[in-house]
């Protein structure tokens, strides 16, 4: 099977110079070889896997980073290097070519979705691609609006016909795509006959049951509303009358994994996030500039001292983990002398935050999320890591989501501490930590770590549960519910001047280039104060 996905996936990304954002025309190439295949002549299967396996590739890697700097878990190692990670501590430069490849990346390769879409289909034979491809392009399509607000979709993925598409309202396309996640169940309990099924070597995610692509529509679906949570008049009417609709659902309940057939054997070949991150095929390390903020590792550690006061900041931050060592710290990370080691996010060596001592060694990306049997460079530790399955969505996150909605919405959901003691022990499994029970009762005992005091202390715990178990797995979702929350608390880097973190991003260079007619014009300064520019949940 890894031998025909990556001849497949070659084959696919041949033709990536036509398979990217209608308003990209620069990277379209008009002089065509009549020897070559046309795009809409490619199969479902093909397009499917291609697109879906790009995807994962962009969020593994570039909304990983992102959000994992923006929730302060991760902090640059300044012992190694000088001064990493400039602009995301200092957040003075959070124009057009920051993180351009969040959207470049995430345009080019769901424009696949569409052609699945568009492709002749009169007997019904491609509903399951087009049905899984209506759920791929919606799962993705949310974290464009969620960064970036309005964007284009109903004149988007039409290639030559259509280089500059309008953009559309960010409401609209939440609705676009809820309703797009409606039809796609409908064509999977439709049951065609005619369908061709999605089988392990074309659907990386799983394996062609059809079953667990209706549960994950419905979840994804869930998380689309709760986005919504605090938005009142006929947007708060509008969702309520779709989580009435989902109270009986069925939600997927195992983490949502995708794995085309990774391994060693070449960089190209690996997990993404471990080939950028941990070790290439050879076994060389790489991505030695990562390490574990001097935030988390203190909320890790049990805040030891019990008195991290960092300028600017609350004093009692740190209160609610004062005492309770997280197990999962040794699997998240690795231990200095028996505990995390990290640096204040924006501090150079020898300055507060990241004292001189000895060879300063800090805390790296630990073994419940490499995948290595243990750490080194042998030949099995990286054919280990390199294979590991991606997590699209964790359980750990589907159960905190599912315990939110049971919070704030009782109506239509229940067991609202079940599923957040759930999403403590999905993210403990996942990491191969132990000793999730005891944690969970003392943890328990702590308003804004576990279940109890107030309503708005229990979503407090929420979110500060899923920012610990979305750490280098999924951060992007804890960054865009800190926005919509304004939890957990997260210090700023010592470096800016800024007084929040962004609301949004900028729209990419490639989009004033080539669209410069329809694009918005956001500047710096809209990123980081709420206006008409800001994702319409968080207005």
């Amino acid at each position: 099977m890894k031998n025909k996905y990556y001849k497949t996936l070659r084959n696919t990304l041949l033709l990536g110079s036509v398979l990217l954002l209608a308003s990209c025309d620069r990277y379209l190439d008009i002089n065509e070889n009549p020897n070559n295949i046309h795009i809409e002549e490619v199969s479902p299967d093909l397009l499917f896997l291609g697109a879906t396996t790009q995807l994962y590739r962009t969020q593994a890697n570039n909304l990983n980073i992102f959000g994992n700097l923006m929730m302060n878990g991760w902090a640059g190692n300044s012992y190694v290097y000088g001064s990493p990670y400039v602009r995301e501590f200092n957040l003075n430069s959070v124009d057009n070519s920051f993180y351009n490849a969040i959207w470049d990346g995430l345009y080019r390769s769901m424009g696949n979705y569409k052609l699945i879409e568009e492709y002749p289909n009169a007997n019904g034979a491609q509903d399951n691609y087009v049905a899984t491809s209506k759920i791929m392009k919606a799962f993705y399509m949310q974290t464009i609006v969620d960064l970036y607000g309005d964007a284009p979709l109903s004149d988007a993925f039409k290639y030559q016909t259509n280089l500059t598409p309008k953009y559309d309202d960010d409401v609209a396309i939440y609705h676009t795509e809820i309703e797009d996640l409606e039809k796609a169940i409908a064509l999977i309990d439709g049951v065609n006959a005619n369908a061709i099924a999605l089988t392990a070597g074309t659907d990386p995610v799983f394996s062609g049951v059809m079953a667990d692509w209706r549960s994950f529509a419905n979840t994804v679906k869930l998380r689309y509303l709760m986005r919504m949570s605090k938005l009142t008049g006929a947007e708060a009417t509008y969702r309520n009358a779709k989580l009435a609709g989902l109270s009986s659902a069925t939600f997927i309940s195992a983490d949502v994994k995708i794995n085309p057939g990774y391994n060693s054997s070449t960089d190209t070949q690996q997990n993404p996030f471990y080939g950028t991150y941990i070790r290439t095929s050879a076994g060389s390390r790489v991505g030695q500039a990562v390490t574990v903020s001097e935030h988390q590792a203190n909320a890790l550690n049990g805040n030891p001292g019990a008195g991290l006061v960092l300028p600017g900041n609350p004093t009692n931050i740190y209160d609610k983990y004062t005492g309770l060592v997280d197990p999962r710290r040794s699997r998240l990370w690795t231990t200095v002398s028996g505990a995390l080691k990290g640096v204040r996010q924006g501090a150079l060596s020898g300055e507060p935050g990241a004292p001189q001592s000895g060879s300063n060694p800090v805390s790296r990306i630990g073994l419940g999320i490499t995948g290595e049997p243990n750490t080194g460079s042998s030949a099995a530790t990286v054919a280990a890591g390199s294979s590991k399955s991606g997590v699209i969505m964790s359980l750990s996150e589907i159960k905190f989501m599912l315990a939110e909605a049971a919070l704030t919405f009782p109506t239509y959901f229940s067991n609202a501490q079940g599923n957040f003691e759930s999403g403590i022990t999905a993210s403990f499994t996942y990491l191969g930590a132990t000793g999730s029970a005891a944690y969970i009762t003392s943890a328990n005992t702590r308003a804004g770590l576990g279940w109890t005091g107030s309503n708005a202390q229990k979503l407090e715990a929420i979110m500060t549960q899923a920012w610990i178990a979305n750490t280098s797995i999924n951060p992007i979702q804890s960054f865009i519910n800190y926005n919509k929350t304004g939890y957990p608390y997260t210090p700023l880097a010592v470096t800016t001047t800024k007084a929040n973190k962004p609301y949004r991003l900028v729209y990419p260079v490639s989009e004033f280039v080539a669209n410069s007619s329809n694009v918005p014009n956001v500047t710096s300064a809209d990123v980081f104060v709420k206006n008409a520019f800001t994702p319409f949940w968080n207005q």
